[in-house]
Protein backbone atom coordinates (compact mmCIF):
# COMPACT_ATOMS: atom_id res chain seq x y z
CA UNK A 1 0.00 0.00 0.00
CA UNK A 2 1.64 3.22 -1.20
CA UNK A 3 0.81 6.12 1.09
CA UNK A 4 2.56 9.43 1.75
CA UNK A 5 5.31 8.99 4.30
CA UNK A 6 3.97 12.02 6.16
CA UNK A 7 0.80 10.03 6.95
CA UNK A 8 2.68 7.23 8.70
CA UNK A 9 3.68 9.17 11.84
CA UNK A 10 0.07 10.32 12.19
CA UNK A 11 -1.26 6.76 11.88
CA UNK A 12 1.37 5.47 14.31
CA UNK A 13 0.46 8.25 16.76
CA UNK A 14 -3.21 7.29 16.59
CA UNK A 15 -2.44 3.63 17.29
CA UNK A 16 -0.09 4.56 20.12
CA UNK A 17 -2.58 7.00 21.64
CA UNK A 18 -5.45 4.51 21.61
CA UNK A 19 -3.21 1.82 23.11
CA UNK A 20 -1.94 4.19 25.81
CA UNK A 21 -5.49 5.22 26.72
CA UNK A 22 -6.51 1.55 26.95
CA UNK A 23 -3.62 0.84 29.32
CA UNK A 24 -4.68 3.78 31.48
CA UNK A 25 -8.35 2.76 31.49
CA UNK A 26 -8.33 2.18 35.25
CA UNK A 27 -7.16 5.75 35.83
CA UNK A 28 -9.37 7.38 33.18
CA UNK A 29 -12.61 5.84 34.40
CA UNK A 30 -13.69 5.14 37.96
CA UNK A 31 -15.71 2.03 37.13
CA UNK A 32 -15.03 -1.53 36.04
CA UNK A 33 -16.06 -2.81 32.64
CA UNK A 34 -18.50 -5.15 34.42
CA UNK A 35 -20.11 -2.58 36.73
CA UNK A 36 -23.81 -2.17 36.04
CA UNK A 37 -25.80 1.03 36.53
CA UNK A 38 -29.18 -0.65 36.45
CA UNK A 39 -31.08 2.57 36.92
CA UNK A 40 -29.85 3.91 33.55
CA UNK A 41 -29.81 1.12 30.94
CA UNK A 42 -29.45 2.26 27.32
CA UNK A 43 -28.75 5.78 28.52
CA UNK A 44 -27.44 8.43 26.17
CA UNK A 45 -24.15 10.32 26.52
CA UNK A 46 -23.84 12.35 29.70
CA UNK A 47 -21.07 13.82 31.89
CA UNK A 48 -21.08 10.56 33.89
CA UNK A 49 -21.26 8.26 30.86
CA UNK A 50 -19.48 9.80 27.86
CA UNK A 51 -20.79 7.20 25.39
CA UNK A 52 -23.88 6.28 27.37
CA UNK A 53 -24.61 2.79 28.71
CA UNK A 54 -25.49 -0.53 27.14
CA UNK A 55 -28.62 -2.62 27.69
CA UNK A 56 -27.26 -3.86 31.04
CA UNK A 57 -26.37 -0.37 32.24
CA UNK A 58 -22.60 -0.81 31.81
CA UNK A 59 -20.57 2.25 30.87
CA UNK A 60 -19.88 2.05 27.13
CA UNK A 61 -16.77 4.24 27.21
CA UNK A 62 -15.16 2.11 29.91
CA UNK A 63 -15.91 -1.08 28.02
CA UNK A 64 -14.52 0.42 24.82
CA UNK A 65 -11.24 1.26 26.56
CA UNK A 66 -10.87 -2.24 27.98
CA UNK A 67 -11.87 -3.80 24.66
CA UNK A 68 -9.11 -1.79 22.98
CA UNK A 69 -6.64 -3.11 25.53
CA UNK A 70 -7.64 -6.69 24.73
CA UNK A 71 -7.29 -6.33 20.96
CA UNK A 72 -4.19 -4.13 20.91
CA UNK A 73 -2.35 -6.31 23.44
CA UNK A 74 -3.24 -9.84 22.42
CA UNK A 75 -3.41 -9.44 18.64
CA UNK A 76 0.29 -8.41 18.51
CA UNK A 77 1.11 -11.30 20.86
CA UNK A 78 -0.65 -13.74 18.52
CA UNK A 79 1.08 -12.11 15.54
CA UNK A 80 4.47 -12.51 17.23
CA UNK A 81 3.80 -16.22 17.83
CA UNK A 82 2.71 -16.69 14.22
CA UNK A 83 5.78 -14.87 12.90
CA UNK A 84 8.14 -16.93 15.05
CA UNK A 85 6.63 -20.21 13.84
CA UNK A 86 6.70 -19.07 10.20
CA UNK A 87 10.26 -17.76 10.61
CA UNK A 88 11.63 -21.01 12.01
CA UNK A 89 9.84 -23.29 9.55
CA UNK A 90 10.29 -21.03 6.53
CA UNK A 91 13.97 -20.33 7.12
CA UNK A 92 14.70 -24.01 7.78
CA UNK A 93 12.90 -25.06 4.60
CA UNK A 94 14.62 -22.37 2.56
CA UNK A 95 18.04 -23.28 3.93
CA UNK A 96 17.84 -27.06 3.81
CA UNK A 97 15.75 -27.65 0.68
CA UNK A 98 15.01 -31.25 -0.30
CA UNK A 99 12.42 -33.25 1.58
CA UNK A 100 12.35 -30.77 4.49
CA UNK A 101 11.31 -28.01 2.11
CA UNK A 102 8.67 -30.15 0.40
CA UNK A 103 7.21 -31.30 3.72
CA UNK A 104 6.93 -27.80 5.20
CA UNK A 105 5.45 -26.31 2.03
CA UNK A 106 2.95 -29.16 1.69
CA UNK A 107 1.73 -28.69 5.26
CA UNK A 108 1.46 -24.93 4.66
CA UNK A 109 -0.48 -25.41 1.41
CA UNK A 110 -2.89 -27.85 3.05
CA UNK A 111 -3.43 -25.42 5.92
CA UNK A 112 -4.05 -22.49 3.57
CA UNK A 113 -6.58 -24.57 1.62
CA UNK A 114 -8.84 -24.42 4.68
CA UNK A 115 -10.18 -20.93 5.54
CA UNK A 116 -8.77 -19.85 8.89
CA UNK A 117 -12.12 -18.62 10.17
CA UNK A 118 -13.84 -21.95 9.50
CA UNK A 119 -11.01 -23.85 11.19
CA UNK A 120 -11.29 -21.60 14.25
CA UNK A 121 -15.05 -22.11 14.40
CA UNK A 122 -14.59 -25.87 14.15
CA UNK A 123 -11.97 -25.88 16.91
CA UNK A 124 -14.17 -23.69 19.11
CA UNK A 125 -16.94 -26.26 18.74
CA UNK A 126 -14.79 -28.76 20.65
CA UNK A 127 -14.59 -26.48 23.68
CA UNK A 128 -17.41 -26.59 26.23
CA UNK A 129 -19.89 -23.75 26.05
CA UNK A 130 -19.45 -22.93 29.73
CA UNK A 131 -15.72 -22.22 29.45
CA UNK A 132 -14.64 -19.31 31.66
CA UNK A 133 -14.23 -15.89 29.96
CA UNK A 134 -10.48 -15.59 30.78
CA UNK A 135 -9.85 -19.06 29.32
CA UNK A 136 -11.87 -18.19 26.21
CA UNK A 137 -9.83 -15.00 25.84
CA UNK A 138 -6.49 -16.82 26.01
CA UNK A 139 -7.70 -19.70 23.83
CA UNK A 140 -8.92 -17.34 21.11
CA UNK A 141 -5.64 -15.51 20.58
CA UNK A 142 -3.45 -18.56 21.25
CA UNK A 143 -5.32 -20.44 18.54
CA UNK A 144 -4.92 -17.50 16.18
CA UNK A 145 -1.19 -17.49 16.80
CA UNK A 146 -0.78 -21.24 16.35
CA UNK A 147 -2.84 -21.45 13.15
CA UNK A 148 -1.97 -18.20 11.37
CA UNK A 149 1.59 -19.05 10.27
CA UNK A 150 0.97 -20.60 6.79
CA UNK A 151 0.12 -17.26 5.17
CA UNK A 152 3.49 -15.82 6.20
CA UNK A 153 5.58 -18.93 5.67
CA UNK A 154 5.87 -18.84 1.89
CA UNK A 155 7.10 -15.25 1.88
CA UNK A 156 9.71 -16.02 4.51
CA UNK A 157 10.68 -19.25 2.75
CA UNK A 158 11.14 -17.41 -0.55
CA UNK A 159 13.39 -14.80 1.08
CA UNK A 160 15.40 -17.51 2.86
CA UNK A 161 15.82 -19.46 -0.34
CA UNK A 162 17.32 -16.40 -2.04
CA UNK A 163 19.91 -16.20 0.74
CA UNK A 164 20.75 -19.91 0.61
CA UNK A 165 23.76 -19.37 -1.67
CA UNK A 166 24.91 -16.07 -0.17
CA UNK A 167 28.55 -15.68 0.82
CA UNK A 168 27.70 -15.51 4.52
CA UNK A 169 25.80 -18.81 4.54
CA UNK A 170 28.30 -20.57 2.28
CA UNK A 171 31.10 -19.54 4.62
CA UNK A 172 29.09 -20.74 7.62
CA UNK A 173 28.52 -24.10 5.93
CA UNK A 174 32.21 -24.38 5.03
CA UNK A 175 33.13 -23.67 8.66
CA UNK A 176 31.08 -26.67 9.79
CA UNK A 177 28.56 -24.63 11.80
CA UNK A 178 25.45 -26.54 12.87
CA UNK A 179 22.46 -25.84 10.53
CA UNK A 180 20.27 -24.81 13.47
CA UNK A 181 22.86 -22.26 14.53
CA UNK A 182 23.13 -20.99 10.94
CA UNK A 183 19.39 -20.35 10.94
CA UNK A 184 19.42 -18.54 14.30
CA UNK A 185 22.68 -16.61 14.02
CA UNK A 186 23.06 -15.89 10.30
CA UNK A 187 19.81 -16.40 8.37
CA UNK A 188 17.12 -14.90 10.61
CA UNK A 189 19.01 -11.62 11.24
CA UNK A 190 19.17 -11.09 7.47
CA UNK A 191 15.43 -11.71 7.23
CA UNK A 192 14.57 -9.07 9.83
CA UNK A 193 12.78 -6.64 7.42
CA UNK A 194 10.64 -9.45 6.01
CA UNK A 195 9.82 -10.77 9.48
CA UNK A 196 8.81 -7.33 10.71
CA UNK A 197 6.54 -6.81 7.71
CA UNK A 198 4.83 -10.17 8.25
CA UNK A 199 4.41 -9.43 11.95
CA UNK A 200 2.82 -6.07 11.18
CA UNK A 201 0.53 -7.49 8.49
CA UNK A 202 -0.82 -10.16 10.83
CA UNK A 203 -1.94 -7.77 13.57
CA UNK A 204 -4.96 -6.23 11.77
CA UNK A 205 -5.84 -9.67 10.37
CA UNK A 206 -6.03 -11.09 13.88
CA UNK A 207 -7.95 -8.07 15.15
CA UNK A 208 -10.60 -8.56 12.47
CA UNK A 209 -10.67 -12.35 12.94
CA UNK A 210 -11.19 -11.99 16.68
CA UNK A 211 -13.92 -9.41 16.07
CA UNK A 212 -15.69 -11.81 13.71
CA UNK A 213 -15.45 -14.73 16.13
CA UNK A 214 -16.67 -12.63 19.05
CA UNK A 215 -19.57 -11.27 17.01
CA UNK A 216 -20.59 -14.90 16.43
CA UNK A 217 -20.28 -15.63 20.15
CA UNK A 218 -17.26 -17.90 19.63
CA UNK A 219 -14.40 -15.62 20.69
CA UNK A 220 -13.90 -13.42 23.75
CA UNK A 221 -16.85 -13.99 26.07
CA UNK A 222 -18.78 -11.69 28.36
CA UNK A 223 -18.25 -9.94 30.65
CA UNK A 224 -14.74 -9.33 29.25
CA UNK A 225 -15.16 -6.74 26.49
CA UNK A 226 -13.61 -6.92 23.04
CA UNK A 227 -14.31 -5.02 19.87
CA UNK A 228 -16.11 -8.10 18.55
CA UNK A 229 -18.59 -8.59 21.36
CA UNK A 230 -19.17 -4.82 21.53
CA UNK A 231 -20.20 -4.98 17.88
CA UNK A 232 -22.84 -7.55 18.78
CA UNK A 233 -24.76 -4.62 20.23
CA UNK A 234 -25.26 -3.34 16.68
CA UNK A 235 -27.56 -6.22 15.74
CA UNK A 236 -30.72 -4.22 16.49
CA UNK A 237 -30.88 -1.52 13.82
CA UNK A 238 -33.68 0.35 15.58
CA UNK A 239 -31.63 0.68 18.76
CA UNK A 240 -28.58 1.84 16.82
CA UNK A 241 -30.66 4.39 14.91
CA UNK A 242 -31.94 5.81 18.16
CA UNK A 243 -28.47 5.63 19.77
CA UNK A 244 -25.88 6.40 17.07
CA UNK A 245 -23.07 6.66 19.64
CA UNK A 246 -23.16 2.85 19.77
CA UNK A 247 -21.24 2.92 16.49
CA UNK A 248 -18.13 4.04 18.40
CA UNK A 249 -16.62 0.49 18.53
CA UNK A 250 -17.11 0.09 14.79
CA UNK A 251 -15.56 3.48 14.08
CA UNK A 252 -12.55 2.70 16.30
CA UNK A 253 -12.07 -0.74 14.75
CA UNK A 254 -12.06 0.68 11.21
CA UNK A 255 -9.77 3.53 12.27
CA UNK A 256 -7.18 1.27 13.91
CA UNK A 257 -7.15 -1.31 11.11
CA UNK A 258 -6.78 1.50 8.58
CA UNK A 259 -3.90 3.00 10.56
CA UNK A 260 -2.10 -0.36 10.59
CA UNK A 261 -2.40 -0.47 6.82
CA UNK A 262 -0.97 3.04 6.52
CA UNK A 263 2.02 2.24 8.74
CA UNK A 264 2.67 -1.06 6.92
CA UNK A 265 6.02 -1.01 5.07
CA UNK A 266 5.78 -0.95 1.28
CA UNK A 267 7.11 -3.79 -0.84
CA UNK A 268 10.15 -1.74 -1.82
CA UNK A 269 10.97 -1.03 1.84
CA UNK A 270 10.72 -4.71 2.74
CA UNK A 271 13.47 -5.48 0.27
CA UNK A 272 15.85 -2.78 1.49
Amino acid sequence: MNVPKSARPIAAAIIGSVFALSLLAGYITNTSYATQFREVPNAGPSPHHILGTDSLGRDSFTRLLYASRVSLSLAPAASLLTTLIAALLGSWAGLRGGWSERLVLTVADLSMALPLLFVLIALRAFLPLDVSPPLALVATFLTLGLLGWPSSLRIIWSAARQLRNSDVLLLAHASGINPARIVLRHLLPNLRPVLFAQFWVSIPVFILTEATLSMLGLGVMEPIPSWGNLLRGLEDISVVSANPWRLAPLFLLVLIVGCFQVVLPSREEELV
